[in-house]
């Protein structure tokens, strides 16, 4: 018989929402190793949490997030909560024997990031952090195709992660902007996944030299909103980003998020260009795949708009979901993620990216943050 994990969610609004949806359609379109159960969901406001019990499939609510991970009726623990209570979380998870899952940013800082590695290692339990862009079925056909050799050897790395969501000054200030909370502002919240998705696909960061800005220091607060008043909170932490960089093997990169680009709702943009060939993706379009080929004959050489949706194993994860030609979205890339996690755990292997990888990416985002600090080139 199939071992059956009960799931502990710890979060319900936007990335619970996102993770409830995965929990309940993994099962339903991949061969799965294990049964899943919906076991608990755990959020801060009782009315809250139990209204999304309901929507979202779960057996039990509770306002305690220790209730979930001291449980002995759950087998994995999913973090969805703000950063700056993921390390307390995870390690409690692990010192309890759960797997865990952990939404990014991993952590608040380097610290807490080894911390977390060094729980999860002792307690022997599968860790991932939940990075689902790497497994949008254009990226890991992208990590194919560099991993073949067919661009050759790589000399640029460039990524944009790009939303319009601060660009009006009356957006209210919330934990996303205080640094108490999320630990770095845009570089923590977006820019990790730009940072990971180049770790992913062409290798390490070296070294940086950044730039973090606070284009308004000021906005409305959202509690004094909340009374029928108006009154201005600091922003504490960068709204945006954008750093140089040196990685592994002389690539040389460029990345930059931004919350300030008016029209772009959650543009993420990532070119490679190598000796042989370049590859082009644009979340915006997240089922094409753009390549380009140098060994074709001169008379025709062009972009290739690769359309992601091809099933029978030709291409990544696809073959799971619908005929060719109709296209995957957001929801998908939480499904794949669960799906590979849940038969990590019951094979009890490692799964990319782990909480190494956590701690490798919260490096780069150090260094940037000491490079913009310092205004000088930082190593990782």
């Amino acid at each position: 018989m199939a071992k059956t994990f009960r799931v502990g969610l710890i979060g319900y609004r936007f990335m619970g929402r996102a993770h409830s949806s995965a929990w309940r359609q993994a099962p339903k379109f991949f061969p799965l190793k294990a049964n899943v159960e919906l076991h608990t969901i755990c959020g801060r406001e009782a009315a809250g949490v139990q209204a999304a019990r309901a929507q979202l499939g779960w057996q039990h609510a509770v306002t305690d997030w220790q209730e979930v991970v001291e449980s002995p009726l759950i087998d994995i623990v999913d973090i969805t909560a703000p950063p700056y209570l993921h390390a307390e979380m995870a390690i409690a998870a692990a010192k309890n024997g759960k797997h865990v899952l952990c939404e990014k940013v991993f952590a608040m800082n380097v610290k807490q990031a080894e911390q977390m590695l060094a729980a999860v290692t002792k307690a022997k339990v599968v860790h991932m952090v939940c990075h689902n862009y790497r497994r949008i079925p254009a990226i890991a056909l992208a990590k194919r195709i560099i991993s073949e050799g067919a661009l050759g050897r790589i000399f640029h790395f460039r990524a944009r992660y790009a939303q319009d969501r601060l660009a009006d000054p009356e957006v209210p200030v919330d934990w996303r902007l205080q640094k108490e909370f999320c630990g770095g502002g845009v570089n923590f919240d977006i820019n990790s996944h730009i940072i990971d998705l180049g770790r992913y696909l062409v290798g390490e960061f070296k070294e940086v030299q950044a730039m973090l800005h606070t284009f308004i220091t000021e906005r409305p607060s959202a509690e004094a909103l909340a009374k029928g008043a108006r009154k201005m909170g600091k922003v504490n932490v960068p709204d945006s980003a954008a750093f140089l960089g040196w990685m592994e093997n002389g690539v040389f990169a460029n990345l930059e998020a931004t919350r300030y680009a008016l029209g772009r709702k959650n543009h993420i943009e990532i070119e490679i260009n190598g000796s042989n060939g370049s590859i082009y993706f644009d979340f915006e379009d997240m089922n094409r795949l753009k390549y380009y080929n140098g060994s074709d004959p001169e008379d025709r050489r062009g972009f290739r708009d690769i359309y992601v949706t091809e099933r029978n194993n030709i291409q990544p994860y696809v073959s799971n979901w619908w005929p060719p030609g109709h296209g995957l979205g957001y929801e998908h890339t939480f499904v794949h993620t669960v799906a590979d996690f849940i038969n990590a755990c019951a094979d009890g292997k490692s799964v990319q990216p782990t909480f190494e990888d956590g701690l490798k990416n919260q490096r780069v985002l150090a260094a940037v943050e000491e490079s913009a600090s310092k205004g000088k080139w930082a190593k990782v």
